[in-house]
């Protein structure tokens, strides 16, 4: 082994044993930073209602929709890309055939902003979402 991959080896070595988490985008993130977003959210545009909770290390979490009954959430995840803390949720039931949300953190102002796509008209449209009382 040369010496720069003798330290490279060294430092990933080091990662690993003492447990820092690679913050690489597109990948998932630690559960305390991914808890900033744990909570009930309401879609500024009407009653839709996302609560989020359970965060885990992986990425993963629970999430239940209502519009305003529940929505089946087929699959939830928060990874951290581009330096955003940020959520995908796909909702799959009846007039939700795949439907999506990808919604980024803002701290600042403590929202979800991002898109909504409705897989059954094939159209993407920006959302907000607020932090429930």
């Amino acid at each position: 082994m040369g010496g720069l991959s003798v330290v490279v080896f060294c430092l990933i070595s080091a990662a690993t044993t003492i447990g820092i988490a690679w913050a690489e985008p597109g990948q998932n993130l630690g559960a305390v930073d991914s808890k900033q977003i744990e909570g009930s959210w309401v879609r500024t545009d009407g009653g839709y209602i996302l609560q989020l909770k359970d965060t885990k290390a992986d990425g993963s979490l629970t999430a239940t929709y209502f519009n305003p009954r529940p929505i089946n959430v087929s699959r939830a995840e928060v990874m951290r890309k581009e330096g955003a803390l940020t959520l995908f949720v796909e909702l799959r039931d009846v007039n939700y055939p795949g439907s999506t949300y990808t919604l980024n953190y803002d701290p600042n102002t403590d929202n979800l902003n991002g898109n909504y796509f409705q897989a059954a008209i094939q159209k993407t449209f920006a959302v907000e979402f607020i932090r429930a009382k």
